[in-house]
């Protein structure tokens, strides 16, 4: 038996950080509670009220959220609807049964044409839908919440569902050309990296804003080379390409590189860098390739 966390509710609990935690949790430690849309809608009052209500969690990690930047823009009233009303439902509940409610951010509530490092102090000033959204998101949990932990990271990535680093790797195996930015720069974080954090966190019980990110940076470029040389296909067709192309709306270079300066203040462990997360990812996820990147994992506890 570990730490004690009580009656834990997951909104968004398939989704890759969700997963990860699911995993991670001792269920001899914790009563845990996993919704997704299928459910429960966080953007039902109603529906959130009658579940937290009746199962009375003292912890609940709001995991879900609408995060294809591109479907944000182009539907704007849905992105505030998952990402800004989801979580005020969730906030309400909360405070109505004194939970804590965690909520996952983004490093896309900043935006920046240099090379800056962005901490919690920093004022937010996002340019896309995904990122005002999610701020809008943040600000509900603020207001409504008196017990809250806000965590914001950066590109994520997990088994489940789409992502940057899953779509490399499948292109580069199926020799797809592969398009990636040069000119898009922030901190590529493993969805268990993440989830390590989240239970540091909690069993510290810290409260306010903190950034979990992994050690270092990178463009796009640099992670998708990153990508084909762990997994053995260096001859794959990849292509340097600025924001613009990918994104039109989004012309112009972008640094969201967060750091966790509340993590190293409060003596929490930080997770490990970059490079040595996405090793750990393919060596676990894609065993075919442990050979190649066996000797770059050094493994860490949580």
């Amino acid at each position: 038996m570990g730490y004690d966390y009580g009656k834990i509710w997951v909104a968004g609990a398939s989704g890759r950080v969700g997963t990860m935690i699911h995993n991670m949790l001792d269920m001899r430690d914790v009563e845990l509670f996993e919704t997704d849309i299928e459910e429960l809608d966080i953007t039902n009052a109603n529906e959130v009220n009658l579940f937290g209500l009746r199962n009375r969690p003292n912890t609940i990690i709001n995991c879900a959220g609408l995060t294809d930047v591109r479907a944000c823009e182009e539907n704007m009233e849905l992105a505030y609807k998952v990402n800004a009303l989801g979580a005020r439902n969730l906030s309400a509940v909360a405070r109505k049964i004194d939970a804590r409610i965690i909520q996952i951010s983004t490093d896309d509530i900043f935006w920046d044409k240099k090379e800056n490092r962005f901490h919690e102090f920093d004022t937010p000033n996002p340019r896309t839908v995904y990122g005002k959204s999610k701020l809008a998101g943040e600000n509900f949990v603020k207001e409504l919440a008196p017990k809250h932990l806000i965590i914001r990271s950066s590109w994520v990535y997990g088994k489940e569902g789409d992502n940057f680093v899953n779509s490399i790797i499948k292109k580069a195996k199926s020799g797809q050309k592969i398009e990636a930015a040069v000119d898009d720069y922030a901190c590529p974080t493993s969805a268990k990296e993440l989830s390590r954090v989240i239970l540091r966190l909690i069993q510290a019980e810290q409260e306010g804003i903190y950034h979990a990110v992994c050690e270092g940076y990178c463009s796009r470029y640099m992670l998708a080379q990153e990508i084909v040389r762990l997994i053995g296909r260096e001859d794959a067709e990849l292509v340097p390409v600025k924001m613009g192309e990918v994104h039109p709306s989004l012309d112009g270079p972008e640094y969201t590189i967060l750091d966790n300066m509340m993590l190293r203040m409060c003596e929490i462990q930080a997770p490990v860098s970059w490079q040595e997360a996405l090793a750990e990812y393919i060596a676990d996820c894609f065993p075919e390739n442990s050979d190649i990147n066996r000797n770059e994992r050094k493994g860490r506890g949580m």
